[in-house]
């Protein structure tokens, strides 16, 4: 099989297109626009009448982060009635992470009706792409995405590690000082 290879004109450059002259204006008419649009719709809400409000900048940290119903956030793991971890150590949350940031231990269960259950569960958010995929594969919905916590900055790797009785909310997560 012959391989064809077309060869792609260049269109020639004009001493307009040289002056980068046009794409200026062009640049400077859409800033201007959005200020002028951002400024009437801010100026109609001050008098009162109503209308699309104006864009504003979020003062972060100051205001807290506004998220949606759907957001992702921190990892949590949920309990069954009895108090126990509702996780049965399937090992599907492990198996699925594309990041591998998810470390199960598993050991027998003293309830005859689950036969497994998590010694240990640690996930390494600072490897964690939050795609969801363990929420999604978990059979027994025992891990949720909806700690409302976005901050989760730390000093070092060790405290992005964060261990069952954390996710669980039984113990505080408390960062070591750098």
């Amino acid at each position: 099989m012959a391989i064809t290879v077309r060869t792609v004109k260049r269109p020639e450059r004009t001493f307009a297109t040289e002056l980068y002259l046009v794409e200026i204006v062009k640049g400077l008419g859409l800033t201007f626009r959005h200020l002028f649009v951002n400024l009437y719709r801010h100026s109609k809400r001050a008098l009162g009448l109503k209308g699309l409000p104006g864009s504003v900048t979020v003062q972060y940290p100051d205001d807290p982060a506004v998220l949606g119903k759907r957001a992702r956030t921190r990892h949590r793991l949920l309990k069954r009635d009895d108090g126990a971890p509702r996780c049965t150590a399937c090992l599907l949350c492990e198996t699925i992470c594309p990041a591998k940031c998810i470390r199960i231990t598993a050991e027998n269960a003293p309830d005859v009706t689950v036969e497994k259950r998590a010694k240990t569960f640690d996930i390494d958010l600072g490897m964690c792409i939050f795609c969801g995929y363990c929420v999604e594969a978990c059979p027994v919905d025992a891990i949720h995405m909806d700690a409302n916590e976005v901050e989760l900055s730390s000093y070092n790797r060790k405290d992005m590690i964060w261990n069952m009785p954390e996710l669980l909310g039984d113990v505080p997560k408390t960062p070591s000082r750098p």
